[in-house]
């Protein structure tokens, strides 16, 4: 699963501890990036509480134009663009939960500019991914391109937020050689079991 060993859940501080049991009770498992941070508890917890601001951002009392369809749509991509597996399928299956299109999170690993997704995910994705391979070419026809599309200059820093920080875990994921959990193949493609 990992060139780490996971630590024992029962070993782990309270509060990772509790966390990971609240994931496991709505998914139904454990995700391996769970376990595979949790080596390093005050690490863990940073890389969750950014996680969490910037993929829940109501959590944090903060409101975005982004959907979490939206947000998994930017993962899947650059993650992609990274040769990430364990976020490619991860926050791929999430991506067709929320945009409760089956082949989409495919799609948009491959080509965006194909995907079945709306011009302004397209203009989204275009950003997103010029962050990921070359931000320091980033300039004002960039974000003006978003503006074009009803983005504003908020919406742009979620953007590359989510983009940068999804391109510090990719790098961790892969180097660790963190695998996805099974179950993530399957979810959001065929029906979820009863």
């Amino acid at each position: 699963m990992s060139r780490y060993t996971f630590p024992d859940l029962n070993t782990l501080p309270d509060d990772l501890r509790a966390k990971v049991l609240a994931v496991q009770e709505k998914a139904g498992f454990v995700p391996n990036v769970f376990l595979a941070l949790a080596r390093r508890p005050a690490e863990w917890r940073a890389f969750f509480a950014y996680h969490d601001a910037l993929m829940d951002p109501e959590s944090v009392g903060r409101t975005s134009a982004l959907t979490k369809g939206d947000r998994e749509m930017i993962v899947t991509a650059t993650s992609a663009a990274n040769q990430c597996l364990y976020c490619v399928v991860a926050h791929g299956a999430l991506l067709r939960i929320y945009e409760k299109k089956p082949l989409v999170a495919d799609q948009v690993a491959v080509n965006h500019h194909k995907a079945d997704i709306s011009p302004r995910q397209k203009a989204m994705l275009d950003f997103a991914m010029k962050v990921c391979r070359a931000s320091h070419e980033v300039g004002d026809a960039d974000i003006d391109a978003l503006h074009a599309h009803g983005f504003n200059d908020e919406d742009a820093w979620d953007i590359a937020a989510i983009t940068a920080f999804f391109g510090l875990s990719n790098r961790m994921a892969s180097f660790s050689g963190m695998q996805p959990n099974p179950e993530f193949y399957l979810m959001g493609r065929v029906p979820k079991q009863k």
